[in-house]
This record gives C-alpha cells, sequence and structure tokens, in this order.
C-alpha cells in the first residue's frame, strides 16, 4: 500500500489555538492529525511521513505515541522554513518516497467516501504525474471558504489553471493528492523560480501535461483554517460519525424526531471530555434502574419523575454509540454489552411500572400485563437483528418504510404513559403492541423465507 505525506509544519494564525500547535487540535475530542492519520489507516494506509514545522517537538513527541497505539509507521521530516509556502513542505519529503504516494494537510478532512473512492481509484488507474481530487459542486456549499479556497480550472480532467485568485474556475481544491515522485523535481524547478506554494508545483506539473483532476462528486470536505470552518466542520462530522456504518438508516422514529437531536449535543459535549462509551452504557442503565426503583413509589409526582428518567436513558442510551464513533472507539463486544444492559435496563422499568399498576388494579392483573410486556419486549428485542435485515432489503429496493417498534418507541410510550397519568394503560398498550409486532414480524420473515423456497424450487 502507499505511503501518505501529511502537511503539518505551519502555525495556522487564524485559528483559535487552544494552547496546542494546530494539529494537535481537539476535534470532536480528538487531535485533528490523529483524526487524518485515523482515516487513512481505516483504507489500509499503514506508513505515514509527517512534514513537521511550528512546535515540532510537541507534535513530534504526541504523534510518536500513535505508533505502538494504532500499530503504524509514522515517519518525520522537517520543514524549517515552516512560516513560508507549502510548496516546501512538500520538498522535506522527497528522501522518504521513491514510488507513488498520497499527499494531504493536517486540517483536512473528508467524508470517508472520498477516500475510499479516490484510493480505489488510484489503485486501477495508476495515473502519471499528479492527481488532484477536486470539489466541482456549484450549490451548497457552505462547507468550502470561498475566500480562501484554492480554486482550479481544468478542461476534459486536465488542470489547466490553480490559484486562490482566479477569476475563471470550475473545482475547487481539496488538499487531497496522488504523486508519482516526479512531483519533487517539479517543485525544485518551481522553487528555483521563487514559486514556492503547492499551486506553484502542480501548475509545474501541469505544464507537462501531468496534471489531473478527480471529481468528489457530492461528497463533503472541509478545509479546517478559520474559527467558522471549524464550527461548520464539526456540526457536519457530528451528525456523520451518527450514521454509524449502517447504508439504511434503521433508527426509529423516536430517535430520529427527538433523541437524536437531544443526543448529539451532549455527544459533542461529551467527545471533548475523557469519557468512555462504556462509562456512558453504564450511566444510562444506572438510570433505568433509578427509574425502575422510583416507578415502584406511589402518586403522580413519582410516577412523572420515573418517566422523565426512564426517557432521559433512553436519549442517553444513545450518546455511547455515538461517542464511540466519533473516537474512534466502536467494538463488537461495547455494543454487545451495552445491548445486555438495555434488556436489563427494560426489565427494572417495566418492572417499576407493573408494581406501579397494581396500586391501581387488582395486582394478579398487573403481574400478568407487566409479565406480557416484558417478553414482549425481550422477543422484540431478539428479533430486531433478523427484522432489521430485512429491511435494510426492503429500503434498498425503495419499498415503502415499514414501522420500526424499537426501544425508543417502547420508552417514549412509557414517559407519555407517566405524563398523562396513566400507568396501567400504558403497561397494556405496550403488552399488546409489543407482542402483536413480534408476531408480525414472524409472519413477515417466513413469508419471505417462503417465497424464496418457492423461487428455488421453480
Amino acid at each position: 500500500m502507499m505511503k501518505c505525506i501529511i502537511l503539518a509544519a505551519g502555525k495556522g494564525s487564524r485559528m483559535n489555538m487552544r494552547g496546542v500547535p494546530k494539529p494537535l487540535i481537539p476535534f470532536l475530542g480528538m487531535p485533528l492529525i490523529e483524526r487524518v492519520i485515523l482515516t487513512f489507516k481505516n483504507f489500509g494506509i499503514g506508513e505515514f511521513i509527517v512534514v513537521l514545522g511550528y512546535k515540532a517537538d510537541v507534535v513530534r513527541e504526541f504523534l510518536s505515541g500513535l505508533i505502538e497505539k494504532y500499530n503504524i509507521k509514522i515517519e518525520f521530516t522537517y520543514n524549517n522554513e515552516w512560516d513560508r509556502e507549502n510548496g516546501l513542505s512538500l520538498l522535506a519529503g522527497k528522501d522518504f518516497v521513491n514510488e507513488p504516494f498520497i499527499l494531504t494537510m493536517t486540517d483536512h478532512l473528508f467524508d470517508e467516501k472520498i477516500i475510499d473512492r479516490f484510493l480505489r481509484y488510484v489503485k486501477d488507474k495508476k495515473s502519471e504525474g499528479i492527481l488532484l481530487a477536486v470539489d466541482k459542486k456549484k450549490e451548497n456549499i457552505d462547507h468550502i471558504d470561498l475566500k480562501d479556497v484554492t480554486k482550479v480550472y481544468t478542461v476534459d480532467s486536465k488542470i489547466i489553471r490553480i490559484g486562490k485568485d482566479l477569476d475563471q474556475y470550475n473545482a475547487f481544491d481539496t488538499g487531497l493528492f496522488y504523486c508519482t515522485p516526479e512531483v519533487f523535481d517539479a517543485a525544485e524547478k518551481a522553487i528555483k523560480k521563487g514559486k514556492t506554494t503547492l499551486s506553484d508545483v502542480v501548475l509545474e506539473m501541469a505544464a507537462r501535461d501531468k496534471a489531473f483532476v478527480f471529481d468528489i462528486l457530492e461528497e463533503i470536505w472541509f478545509d479546517i483554517d478559520t474559527e467558522p470552518m471549524f464550527k461548520r466542520a464539526e456540526k457536519y462530522f457530528l451528525k456523520k460519525y451518527n450514521k454509524s456504518d449502517r447504508k439504511v438508516n434503521l433508527d426509529g422514529p423516536v430517535s430520529r424526531l427527538i433523541n437524536r437531536k437531544i443526543s448529539l449535543l451532549i455527544s459533542k459535549y461529551l467527545s471533548y471530555k475523557n469519557v468512555t462509551p462504556m462509562q456512558i452504557s453504564i450511566f444510562s442503565f444506572l438510570l433505568s434502574i433509578v427509574s425502575g426503583i422510583i416507578f415502584m413509589i406511589k402518586g403522580y409526582i413519582p410516577l412523572l419523575i420515573a418517566g422523565i428518567i426512564a426517557q432521559l436513558s433512553s436519549i442517553i442510551d444513545g450518546c455511547d454509540g455515538e461517542i464511540a464513533r466519533i473516537k474512534n472507539m466502536v467494538s463488537d463486544t461495547g455494543g454487545w454489552i451495552d445491548s445486555v444492559l438495555d434488556r436489563y435496563a427494560d426489565s427494572f422499568i417495566l418492572i417499576g411500572l407493573t408494581v406501579h399498576s397494581s396500586f391501581y388494579v387488582r395486582h394478579i392483573v398487573a403481574l400478568l400485563t407487566g409479565f406480557f410486556a416484558v417478553i414482549g419486549g425481550f422477543i422484540n428485542s431478539y428479533t430486531a437483528d433478523k427484522y432489521d435485515g430485512y429491511l435494510k432489503k426492503k429500503l434498498k429496493k425503495h419499498k415503502k418504510l415499514t414501522l420500526r417498534l424499537g426501544r425508543d418507541v417502547r420508552i417514549f410510550i412509557i414517559f407519555l404513559g407517566s405524563l398523562f397519568n396513566i400507568p396501567f394503560i400504558t403497561l397494556l398498550l405496550l403488552a399488546l403492541i409489543t407482542n402483536f409486532e413480534n408476531v408480525r414480524r414472524l409472519v413477515s420473515i417466513y413469508r419471505i423465507e417462503d417465497n424464496k423456497v418457492l423461487s428455488t424450487k421453480s
């Protein structure tokens, strides 16, 4: 796999430095350069050359800790003239590569789909010279600072002109390059002419008819060079990281319309704190226990408080996965433990609601209703995996989405029942709809499997 050169020498004077060099500025709880490295590592690149300059020792010390942490190789080189243009930083990497490589910046963040498509393209095409990923969008370009972005004019995928002050342009430079070693010769010649920007190097390659572009299409990227762009990138990636790895969003309606809007705000705050997804899972679980205990107290006020706490636990329960994706801490074990804790949490809440209902109806009636509510909830969760697979296939075929009755809906029903002081009706409703939903799922999946068998036989 190719090596990746990361330009990280500049000072970043237009940013609030937050007491650290620009590469180490926390972005959703992770230093910018670490996030850049992880993004490329996720697509198979394990060797990096980082060009250092401003506060090089501080940045190098941090990056040295990532070598063992992520099992990657990082080499360091220096641009002693770091306060000048980035063409000099590129040239500083000359002695570290003798084959095609990826070039990017410490302050450029990309939607992972861009990296995926770009790396696949260069692997197949083996382009000569230099290939620049460009953004050709003409609308919805809030992610671009038009006053600062480098503009590109292209014809038939070839770069004709590039620079910040172009009057005629049809693309934007994203700061992601595929380069062959010839680019260093171009850099040396450009610098000898007194032209020291990376754009000057690209123009030198264009003069050789070896500068091409790759269109990123509808995907988004950010050059985090100013505070406003930092905030926009933060908002975008906070939502992006919380779409999980699923191609289809299987969040229930309550999660989509209510819970996620609140949990994202909480996760944004928590991302900058030393908090792990497991700690969040445990805290959400403890809230559910507290809710269940308070439900066992007679009266409307305890009922209302317990319902609010149950809904709060449901909202916070979404934060563990969000933080795991934001901080690159996703694990199968963590997801499994969270799922187990959710089942126990549901049981505590429903048992508490059953006890509360017994204050107003016959004990045996409350007990049986609570039993079916607990069983219905358990089977509802148990069948979710198979049913989610069915929904994915259905959505990919553009069929109408069937309502997904999940934990978010069940807990929200409990919250509403507590708010309107109807504990037993709430319990009865949960017992009915969860078991009805389970039967409906079984019938739906059975029909699909039965049709598969008939299709195979025919």
